[in-house]
């Protein structure tokens, strides 16, 4: 497996440490510190804001964190950025230098969830927190200077699975309405069970055992049962119609490489206008742990280019052009 990865980004295994999914609490608390360590840098044009919004019925406000620009004078599209981390792990902070690109190169508004996790919070916890922050959002559009008609959702990993389970539940829920998903990367699948999951084991970031303790805490145990819903993994969804356009990638060395590709497939077939790319050589999150790679730069250029078209591809939709 080693000798199949992208030159520029095999040296990072050697030192990137195994995440250690039987002690949540002590690997988020070493994460923390990592951050904490590290100089986010700060774009001078972006403001960023936190704010706590409503939450669920019965539940605890939300915090959600804005990136905006700090001179606008025109009305912008809206992006919902959902962190990833297996469901049980991360924090809006960790994509500060994404977010920030999102503003300045995609032209828009960002409103970043800071998600309950599991094991403490299982499903649907922090997909009904997702769900509030895009209510929010879309009600609020006018405030924070975002067109409403021009709101989409992203996010990365198990970022991505949320961004592909809030686009079903927008559409069941009829509403709010999305005109962009892009789950990049997404964890979708609780089986576990793909050729691509149970091919990629050994320290690359996630494999197959991180995997089904992730789905495990987000599931409460009931992972791979039959009674599983498709908010909860998005691959158990049999309606893919109406949804809106869609944008997606994989390293073809992830772990989701085969149920994104499915899923990508059952999209096309739905109707769905969809754009994918497959990184031959690149690990699960590459673009985020070597962001100064060839391949990483280019899947990085590549989805906040998707962003900043569909976003204001609306706008023309919209004008009949």
């Amino acid at each position: 497996m080693r000798n199949r990865i992208d030159p520029e980004l095999v040296e990072t295994l050697d030192l990137f440490p195994p995440l250690d999914l039987d002690n949540v609490e002590a690997t988020r608390a070493a994460m923390a510190a990592i951050s904490q360590s590290m100089e986010i840098p700060v774009d001078e044009s972006v403001t960023i804001t936190n704010r706590m919004v409503p939450g669920p019925k019965d539940a605890p406000e939300v915090r959600v964190r804005i990136y905006e620009p700090k001179e606008n004078n025109a009305v912008l599209p809206g992006l919902l950025w959902i962190h990833g981390g297996g469901y049980v792990l991360g924090a809006p902070e960790g994509d500060d230098v994404l977010c920030q690109r999102f503003v300045t190169e995609a032209n828009c508004v960002v409103v970043s969830v800071d998600y309950r996790l599991a094991p403490e919070h299982p499903y649907p916890a922090g997909l009904e927190d997702c769900y509030a922050a895009l209510k929010w959002f879309a009600e609020q559009a006018s405030e924070l200077g975002v067109d409403a008609a021009r709101i989409g959702i992203a996010g990365a990993s198990a970022g991505g699975g949320l961004t592909a389970a809030l686009a079903l539940l927008a559409r069941d829920r009829k509403g709010p309405e999305l005109c962009f998903q892009m789950p990049l990367y997404p964890m979708i699948d609780d089986r576990n069970n793909t050729p691509s999951s149970l091919e990629i084991t050994g320290n690359m970031i996630w494999n197959h055992d991180l995997n089904e303790k992730g789905w495990t805490m987000y599931l409460n145990g009931e992972n791979g049962k039959d009674s599983v819903p498709q908010y909860a993994a998005p691959s158990r969804a049999t309606d893919l119609t109406g949804l809106p356009y869609t944008y997606t990638c994989v390293g073809q060395l992830d772990p989701f490489r085969d149920e994104t590709l499915d899923y990508v497939t059952r999209l096309c077939r739905a109707g769905v206008d969809v754009e994918f790319h497959l990184y031959p050589g690149c690990f699960h999150g590459f673009e985020g742990v070597v962001p100064t790679a060839a391949v990483s730069q280019r899947a990085l250029t590549e989805y906040i280019g998707a962003v900043k078209y569909v976003l204001n591809r609306n706008v023309l939709v919209r004008k009949g052009q």
